[in-house]
């Protein structure tokens, strides 16, 4: 997958732009995290027709990409959960496990076998910051 990803106008913690490609189909999307629990994040996407017109389009409003980032993702279905291992480049690939709630969540990791103790809620910059590294200041992140 690629992506770009962008500060809103006015620039607002926790609150991005996203633009991504991810092979089958391209979506533009505005995250905001409130908080690490398991639904701090919410999403407002739609689909675009091209990657490259909706980053000219975006460019045309005033936004610049503050970074372009490319990813592998695995998916898999257990039941009505999603289960995405996904990997960045300079990190271990992780596990996403993504559902409508928090007592899905926790049913598929036990169906998995993972521990509670071992999950975590963190977004991805918070993941990259485990390995020292700050993933806000990295401009172009490619395999």
């Amino acid at each position: 997958m690629r992506r770009y990803v962008y500060d809103t106008i006015p620039a607002v913690p926790g609150r991005w732009v996203r633009l991504r490609d991810s092979g089958t189909d391209v979506t533009l999307c505005v995250k905001q995290t409130t908080t690490d629990a398991v639904d701090g994040t919410h999403e407002t996407e739609v689909t675009v027709d091209s990657f490259e017109e909706a980053a000219a389009l975006l460019q045309l409003t005033g936004l610049t990409p503050r970074s372009y980032q490319e990813t592998r993702r695995t998916s898999y279905i257990l039941g009505a959960v999603r289960l995405e291992v996904d990997e960045w480049p300079r990190i271990p690939p992780y596990l996403e496990i993504e559902a409508d709630d928090e007592t899905q969540v926790w049913t598929a990791a036990t169906a998995l076998g993972i521990d509670h103790d071992h999950l975590t809620s963190i977004n991805t910059v918070k993941v990259y910051s485990l390995y020292g590294i700050d993933l806000t200041s990295i401009a172009d992140l490619r395999f």
